[in-house]
């Protein structure tokens, strides 16, 4: 089983769990996003809970005096603990990032991702936003990226999916048509 695989497994399951608890499921992700920091802060720590060297008894040790310091909702604390015994915090990145992603799923939020080749002003954003909201049927969540080199139109990435507008992949296909033609 891959890390990533593993860590969509406790997600989902830290992620049920919190439902069935009625825990504030925002509250549970700033939390595991600021353990996650604080392992990455703190490069002593970090080698000390990710170094499969180091005895899975003092790791669950560790994370319990770190969760109860902190203080952690227990069914986080619990997790921490458990990924401590097993020695598998190195799955802590891709357990935040999947538990982020079921997050704004569970709120039916999806995250998009505009590419255009000049800044775009408020209006076109908040246009482009209510136009892919309706397309979804989800409140979107949208990020702008400038890349020149797409000439004009633009790339919209609404989760997996890629709708390509800009005016360097119609120049291609035309090319392509062209050159099939001769």
């Amino acid at each position: 089983m891959t890390n990533r695989t593993a860590a969509t497994r406790y997600a989902r399951a830290l992620f049920d769990v919190a439902v069935a608890e009625k825990t504030d499921l925002a509250v549970l992700e700033q939390e595991l996003a600021a353990f996650s920091d604080l392992v990455k802060q703190h490069p002593t720590l970090e080698k000390v809970l990710l170094n499969p060297v180091v005895p899975a008894p003092r790791k669950r040790e560790a994370v319990t005096v770190l969760a109860a310091r902190v203080g952690l909702r227990p069914v986080l604390a619990k997790l921490l603990v458990l990924l401590a015994e097993r020695d598998r915090l190195v799955l802590l990145p891709d357990l935040l990032e999947t538990y982020r992603a079921r997050l704004l799923d569970h709120q039916k939020v999806v995250r998009a991702e505009v590419t255009t080749a000049m800044p775009l002003d408020a209006d076109r954003t908040k246009a482009i936003e209510h136009s892919l909201a309706q397309a979804t049927g989800r409140t979107v969540a949208l990020t702008t990226r400038v890349a020149p080199e797409i000439i004009g139109g633009l790339v919209a990435r609404v989760g997996s999916t890629v709708y390509d507008g800009c005016v360097t992949t119609q120049l291609e296909k035309m090319r392509q048509r062209l050159a099939i033609g001769s």
